[in-house]
Parts: C-alpha cells; sequence; structure tokens
C-alpha cells in the first residue's frame, strides 16, 4: 500500500504541483486565500504563493468568470474555483458564449486555456438550489471538455491533465468527497482525458457510473457478490469526451448494462450513453439498457425526501436484477 492522502489534499497538490511547474497558473474564487478554501482544498497555497497568483474574488461568479476568461485568452492559464457548481449558472454566459466557442469564432488564433471547478450535486440537506447536479447541463456544450472523478487518485491525475489542457475544462468534485481518502503516488502523474476506469471486472452486468455515485456502484456489486453476480463497474471520470470503447466493450462481454447517475432523467448523460450502446452494441445485447437517476424533481430539504431522491444500493441492486431477468 502506498501513500494515502484525502480528495482534498490530491487536489491541493495537483494545483500547487502545476503552479510550481509554470508560473502562468493561478487561482482564483470565493474565500480560496486568506481562508484557505471554503472546503480547504486550497489550505496553505497563499502562503506559497502569494496574493498575485492566490486571488481573493467577491461574491460576483459572473465578474470573476469574466475576469479568468479574459485572462486565459491573453496567455494565463486560471483555475476558477466556484463554491458550488449550483453558483455557475451565473457565469454560464462566459461559460457558454465565450470560454467554448472563442476557438472556434476566432478560426483558431484565441484560445481559452481554463479550468472551473467546485463541488456538485447533492450534499445532504442543503436545499434544492445548492443540490443540482450539472455535467450533463455541461457537457452539452461543444468546445469545453467535463470531468467527474471518484477517487484522490483519479482527481488529481485528471487535475493536472486539465490544467495543462488548452481547452475551457469543467472539473466537477463533490462537497462529501473532500475527506475521502485513498492511494496516491508521490511520483507525478498524468491521466488522460477521456479514458474510462473499469473500476471493478465482470461478467454478467455492466455497471456504469461516475463521481459520488460509483460508490453505489460498487456497493452494489458488492451486494450481488454475494448472489453469485459479477458486476463490471465503469468510472467514466470523464463525461465529455466519453470513453465509448470501453463501454460498447464491457457490453460486448456482460451483454448488459445498468447506468447510475445523479443528473435529472431528462436529457441526462445516461440518455446519450443508452442511445449510443444500442447504436454500436445492439447486437450484444440481452436486455433493454435500464438506468436509475435522480427524481424528476428538484431536492428537497427533509433527508429522508433527499435519500428516496438520489440513487442507493438497495435500487441498483433491483435494477441489476431486472435486467438479468431474475425473479424478484
Amino acid at each position: 500500500m502506498g501513500r494515502i492522502i484525502a480528495f482534498r489534499e490530491a487536489l491541493r497538490e495537483a494545483m500547487s504541483e502545476e503552479m510550481r511547474r509554470d508560473e502562468r497558473v493561478l487561482l482564483m474564487g470565493e474565500e480560496v486565500a486568506e481562508y484557505n478554501g471554503a472546503y480547504k482544498v486550497s489550505q496553505g497555497m497563499l502562503a506559497e504563493f502569494g496574493p498575485k497568483r492566490i486571488i481573493d474574488t467577491p461574491i460576483a461568479e459572473l465578474g470573476f468568470a469574466a475576469i479568468a476568461v479574459g485572462a486565459a485568452q491573453n496567455g494565463l492559464r486560471p483555475i476558477v474555483e466556484f463554491m458550488t457548481w449550483n453558483f455557475a449558472v451565473l457565469p454560464l454566459d462566459q461559460i457558454l458564449n465565450t470560454a467554448s466557442k472563442m476557438m472556434a469564432m476566432s478560426g483558431g488564433q484565441v484560445g481559452c486555456p481554463i479550468v472551473f471547478r467546485g463541488p456538485n450535486g447533492s450534499a445532504g440537506q442543503l436545499g434544492a438550489q445548492h443540490s443540482t447536479a450539472f455535467e450533463s447541463y455541461l457537457a452539452n456544450i461543444p468546445g469545453i471538455k467535463v470531468i467527474s472523478p471518484s477517487t484522490p487518485y483519479d482527481a488529481k491525475g485528471l487535475m493536472k491533465a486539465a490544467i495543462r489542457d488548452d481547452n475551457p475544462v469543467m472539473f466537477m468534485e463533490s462537497e462529501v468527497m473532500y475527506g475521502d481518502k485513498g492511494e496516491v503516488p508521490e511520483e507525478e502523474y498524468l491521466i488522460e482525458i477521456g479514458k474510462a476506469d473499469i473500476k471493478r471486472a465482470g461478467t454478467d452486468v455492466t455497471i456504469v457510473s461516475y463521481n459520488k455515485m460509483v460508490k453505489v456502484a460498487l456497493g452494489a456489486a458488492d451486494e450481488l457478490a454475494k448472489e453469485g453476480i459479477s458486476a463490471e463497474v465503469i468510472d467514466l471520470r470523464s463525461i465529455r469526451p466519453l470513453d465509448w470503447h470501453t463501454m460498447v466493450e464491457s457490453v460486448k462481454k456482460t451483454n448488459r448494462m445498468v447506468i447510475v447517475e445523479e443528473q435529472w432523467p431528462m436529457c441526462s448523460v445516461s440518455s446519450e450513453i443508452a442511445y449510443r450502446i444500442q447504436k454500436e452494441a445492439f447486437d450484444y445485447l440481452d436486455a433493454p439498457i435500464l438506468r436509475i437517476t435522480s427524481a424528476d424533481a428538484p431536492m428537497h430539504y427533509a433527508p429522508n425526501l433527499a435519500a428516496l431522491a438520489i440513487p442507493d444500493v438497495p435500487r441498483t441492486v433491483k435494477l441489476v436484477k431486472d435486467v438479468l431477468y431474475m425473479k424478484k
């Protein structure tokens, strides 16, 4: 067993290493400097890099996102932290209308190497306005990349790749995962954006997931294994681009697929996957692709209703048994 660190430490290491490597990299956002970050991801970075590169901003997401986009178009490589992606609805104009389109609109003359990052999705009793998962929203935009990792190892390798990427990258974290611990090597490594990871090999059914729902997928696989069912768990890690090859090859082996995600069901990531897999691997499917998503409703504050709204292990296990045509 190698070195074990927390998810927030993995992100901090990635950003700090890239800032030491490249003086054009900077971090800006609400409370990232003096307060060491709302979730302590940037703890100690102000002391090392100073206020010109670790920049506290006003509570004005549209304003500081616009400043960062302008900086990226003029040769810097900003990292922008949103206290939650729910607040990034405000600077969507800069993400959608400027960052994603400038390379095309300028005929390749003006790029926008920028990373927007922060927590995404539900994190307990935070109410409807702080609990939306935004992967499917953002993945709908050509010209950007969307990353949604589930482990400290993946978070560090993908964050370093995102900072070095010449395209705008949306980096989706989870408030409830910042304290998760995992093995992260001390030596430098990068993970290629757009490559899924098989977190658990299996032969009977493919379970596809990403971000914190990977825990649900793996928990379901553990329960299914007790009944002799071998589930393969694919962690997408990247939502745009999607790793179709890994999913298709898995379905060729298992002949069945279940998708677990935190999006609302309409126009979700699972919608796109289900369409593409039936198009590319129809002859290998022995059952319709099934999925479990968040409830098609705003998130409630009450903990019992919040628990009902988000996918869990028992309902995922039931869905897998349905796709396997097992008797109830």
